[in-house]
């Protein structure tokens, strides 16, 4: 038998007072004479040894109760089998999960609300304990300390669902700041309340706890149920334009086990449901569906994807935002140009676009960052200040359309050409003033994502009447997009990585736009293909973003390096990490335990604001954010999964599940041995109510 508080052992030497009592009676004794000393004598030895033996009871009486008391105080117990049992005197470091995947339920009884419940039971073993921690996805700076089970009990049943989910080695960090601040010296223990969701949790395999802890991984014996969520939402064309139809493509993921089927799907368009459709997903598959909507404004839209699924239902709702007819900025820079300017035909027709016409070699560097294309016409050198700006256009995702003059320098192309990715140019030309010989151009590939709403349906298979061109120069790189019959590049297209994960496009044709090169630019092709480089020049809209994307890239207008741009929801107000490259500007969103006390980041619409010292706020975008879908598949570690994971770490112990009814009974028995201090405490109430009764009823 072992105490758990041996210190209160010397709470024996109290024995020594009724001994005391006993032994050193003072008090003196009266003698009363009677005639019949005879019959006296006989009676008086008989009531003195009753006497003696009523006193010896109750000196044993008392004396046991005092060290029954004391060792109840003591809390005594019968060690248990495992060496590595709990130590109550050491840190103890409770973590509670409280992701959103805890929304899952069992007999109608949310998981969180079960684990909390468990973990209260548990704080029963520390009651007396005063280092005590509990921690929770927040991590928020008062979980950082030491607190009694009294206090611990109170933060439980305020514990609320975290938007931000933790890898496991991160909570085990976590835990060891503090126990290696509190107790370095070792025997803490360490409990885990999870249902262990294979998709946040982390590798487990690199996961190795200090030998001097103890772990004990509680799991909930979480059920892969059925779980639908968005995983992404797109547009069907780059373009949307008011009072004319769209449509909007949602993909839909199964993260359970079950099969979805027939499960509605609504559209909301600035809170107008505008939309629906149904989806049938297979268990651990996807589904595509397709909106129309229709809008009649220009500017920003809040969008939401609503679908009822139980009993997960942080995922329910999507949120996003789309543009109206965001115009396509085009900037045509020409030296050469023939009798008829094509570029600017093409694109001063549709309201859509904003052209704007310079000589190469006499305009603003400036204004490339308002431009979405770039088309270099006629330009017989590219170098210098020129050269610079374009490559740097090109990388920060812009498009350049390249079209050559009669007579390129491939001495000025072939560096700027390579430096793009399209590499050397051979220049094919035929000497001023001489007549080149057109070509007919092949049919394209129209099987091509760039031709795709190009050509009608019904005209798919029937051969096309095409048009002539004569070459200027030739290249190898890039895909094709359309080729002379010769086999010769006529319009290739080269995708250049950029900045912020974006990519800008270069566009080569192989002949000047003038008519003794042939009739393209006349020809009913050439407009669908301008449109085409037009339409691809313009940035996706993103949709939406996620709080768990480390890096956010929002494209913004004029930016400057010493502005200070703000997130914006109702109340609450955030300026993140932010830098500035080109056009771009990159946010880092701060986690939960980097908020001010009270803030919350919730999913939903924020206007992203520009700080102005001189007046009110000015909002740039508006932005949707939601949480990330990584909680959102149903899948879990069972006890045996988890048991062979820990296999080679004794020190880490897994429990079958928290169902159990006699989870904390177990805990105790077989970690900190068979508790002894209610017998004690028993006993001693029980040798009390002897002594009562010797006193009252004993008498002779």
């Amino acid at each position: 038998m072992s105490f758990l508080y041996p210190s209160f052992l010397f709470g024996l030497l109290a024995v020594s007072v009724p001994i005391a009592i006993h032994l050193f009676n003072f008090r003196r004794t009266r003698r009363v004479f009677f005639t019949n000393v005879a019959l006296l004598r006989t009676v008086q030895t008989e009531t003195k040894s009753f006497r003696r033996l009523k006193h010896w009871l109750i000196l044993a009486a008392r004396c046991l109760f005092l060290a029954c008391l004391v060792f109840a105080f003591a809390q005594p117990f019968i060690p248990s089998k495992s060496k590595l049992g709990l130590s109550r005197q050491g840190v103890t470091s409770l973590y509670l999960d409280n992701s959103f995947s805890m929304q899952n339920e069992r007999n109608e009884k949310r998981y969180l609300d079960i684990a909390t419940g468990k973990l209260d039971e548990l704080l029963t073993l520390f009651r007396n304990a005063t280092s005590l921690q509990l921690l929770t996805n927040d991590f928020s700076a008062a979980e950082q300390q030491a607190g009694t089970a009294e206090a611990i009990r109170d933060r439980v049943t305020s514990v609320r669902f975290a938007h931000t989910p933790r890898t496991l080695e991160t909570v085990y960090k976590r835990q060891r700041n503090l126990l290696a601040s509190l107790n370095p010296g070792g025997r803490n223990q360490l409990f885990w309340f999870s249902d262990f969701q294979k998709s946040t949790v982390g590798d487990l395999s690199r996961l190795k706890i200090d030998t001097t802890d103890r772990l004990f991984i509680v799991p909930l014996d979480a059920q892969a149920t059925k779980n639908v969520y968005v995983d992404s939402v797109w547009l069907s064309t780059p373009f949307i334009r008011e009072m004319q139809n769209n449509s909007i493509n949602v993909q839909l993921n199964n993260g359970g086990r079950e099969n979805v089927k027939n499960l509605p799907i609504r559209l909301y368009l600035d809170d107008t449901q505008t939309s629906t459709a149904s989806a049938t997903i297979p268990p651990g598959g996807s589904a595509t569906v397709s909106l129309n909507f229709n809008v009649t404004s220009k500017g920003y839209h809040r969008g939401r994807i609503v679908f009822e699924d139980y009993p997960i239902t942080f995922d329910n709702q999507y949120f996003f935002v789309i543009e109206a007819s965001p115009a396509v900025r085009v900037l045509h820079l020409f030296d050469q140009k023939g009798p008829t300017d094509y570029v600017q035909t093409v694109y001063s027709d549709d309201s859509l676009f904003v052209q704007r016409s310079f000589n190469a070699q006499n305009f603003d560097v400036g204004q490339l960052k308002e431009t979405d294309l770039v088309v270099l016409e006629g330009v017989t050198q590219v170098n210098g200040t020129l050269r610079t700006e374009l490559e740097r256009f090109v990388r920060q995702g812009g498009s350049l359309a390249i079209i050559p003059p009669a007579t390129p320098d491939a001495s000025s192309y072939s560096p700027f050409l390579s430096a793009l990715g399209v590499g050397v140019v051979q220049v094919t030309a035929s000497a001023p003033g001489v007549s080149a010989t057109p070509l007919p151009v092949a049919e394209p590939d129209r099987r091509n994502p760039f031709f795709r709403d190009v050509f009608q349906q019904s005209y798919q298979s029937e051969p096309l009447n095409m048009p002539s061109a004569a070459p200027v120069w030739r290249w190898s790189a890039g895909e094709r997009l359309l080729s002379l019959r010769d086999g010769s590049p006529l319009l290739t297209q080269v995708r250049v990585g950029g900045t912020a994960g974006r990519q800008g496009n270069v566009y080569v044709l192989a002949n000047p736009l003038a008519t003794q090169y042939g009739n393209f630019a006349e020809h009913a092709l050439f407009v669908p293909v301008m449109y085409k480089i037009a339409a691809l020049s313009v940035r996706p809209q993103r949709t939406a973003y996620s709080f768990d994307d480390n890096l956010l890239a929002v494209p913004v207008n004029d930016p400057s390096e010493r502005t200070v741009y703000k997130l914006k929801r109702d109340k609450l107000e955030i300026i993140p990490v932010q830098r500035v490259v080109g056009n771009q500007l990159l946010l880092e969103m701060p986690k939960s335990n980097e908020l001010a006390a009270g803030q919350e980041i919730e999913a939903g619409y924020y206007e992203l604001q520009l700080n102005n010292s001189t007046g009110p706020p000015k909002t740039e975008r508006l932005l949707a954010f939601n949480h990330g879908n990584q909680e959102s598949a149903m899948d879990f570690y069972s006890a045996d999964e988890l048991r062979r994971v820990f296999a080679n770490q004794p020190n880490v112990e897994v429990f079958d599940s928290i169902q159990d009814g006699d989870f904390v009974q177990i805990l105790e028995q077989e970690n900190l041995g068979k508790s002894l201090w209610k017998y004690f405490l028993l006993a001693a109430l029980a040798f009390l109510l002897i002594e009562v009764g010797l006193v009252r009823f004993m008498k002779g």
